[in-house]
């Protein structure tokens, strides 16, 4: 029984690690910024609405995940042989054998229909607009084809602006819309900052593929760009974001959150400095460097939040 009882705990780890829960996060953290602005800005709050919508939230990104487990299996096995990243090349569980590799196909296909169900529900049940479904789909087919063919954004160059789109002005978004009925102009300057740290936490776990990604001919944005010239990008962008963050400090936001957003500017520099001394060559500090880099995505998001509650 004691064995039994281990083996179940180890499968359940397994799962977990599949599902890349703590990555759940940078999808989780702008949808309820834009639950906040609905309540303190409008005065709406459902919490109905609000906890369906989520767990779409977390079931889009779980298909999104586990599609990647599947489709990306090559060059993930090449890349944890090349450098067991907990921020790139998938969670491994697939290719150590934990689970089978059918699993995640079958689980991303039943969480995108359940997500379906649940904005079906939403639209129809709970009257949140007639625009629900097409948000929701538009993340969650965006999601799922990021990794899936034939379409298989990852590979277009240009797939990151998705994720750019999808965890940046989407989830705010769609959380004040199913609140309110519509979505105020300013939460398209807000998603801002976050949608360009989000852009770079990908583009960055791109520099930890690199090699598997030129070895298996996957055609993304750094893979066309080059490293010397991805660095250029991911420091303009890096720029940017600040200069962006703080004119809406400046113009809609709280000032709260510049006192908040100092730190992750700090922060953000570091990233700068090492990228342009090209520590990512160091695969242990660019490991570093992408962990710090998702707090950087999270402490701008976390600003706003803070600031408006």
């Amino acid at each position: 029984s004691y064995q039994k009882m281990y083996n179940t705990l180890i499968k359940a780890r397994s799962w977990l690690e599949l599902s890349r829960v703590p990555f759940h996060s940078v999808g989780i953290l702008p949808f309820l910024l834009g639950t906040l602005l609905a309540w303190k800005l409008k005065g709406q709050f459902s919490c109905q609405i609000f906890s369906l919508a989520l767990l779409a939230i977390v079931l889009i990104m779980l298909s999104t995940y586990h599609a990647g487990e599947y489709f990306d299996f090559q060059e993930d096995k090449i890349s944890k042989h090349h450098f067991n990243s907990k921020f790139a090349g998938g969670s491994g569980i697939i290719q150590a054998g934990k689970l089978p590799r059918e699993v995640p196909l079958l689980t991303s296909i039943i969480a995108f229909l359940m997500s379906g169900i649940i904005g079906l529900i939403l639209q129809f049940y709970y009257k949140t607009g007639n625009y629900t479904l097409i948000l929701g789909c538009t993340g969650a087919l965006a999601g799922f084809f990021y990794s899936t063919p034939p379409i298989r954004l990852v590979e277009k160059g240009f797939g990151e602006l998705f994720i750019w789109f999808c965890y940046g002005w989407l989830p705010i978004a769609i959380a004040f819309y199913i609140q309110t009925g519509y979505i105020e102009s300013f939460i398209f300057w807000i998603s801002l900052p976050i949608g360009i740290s989000i852009f770079n936490v990908i583009f960055l776990n791109e520099f930890l593929d690199y090699e598997a990604d030129v070895a298996t001919g996957k055609k993304n944005l750094l893979v066309r760009l080059g490293k010397k010239r991805g660095v250029l990008l991911y420091n303009i962008l890096s720029v940017t974001s600040w200069l962006i963050m703080f004119l809406t400090i400046i113009f809609l936001v709280p000032l709260t959150a510049l006192y908040l957003y100092i730190p992750i500017v700090i922060l953000s520099s570091f990233i700068i400095i090492m990228m342009l001394k090209k520590k990512y060559e160091d695969v242990h500090i660019l490991e570093i460097l992408a962990g710090l880099n998702i707090v950087v995505n999270l402490g701008t998001t976390a600003s706003y939040i803070l600031a408006f509650a």
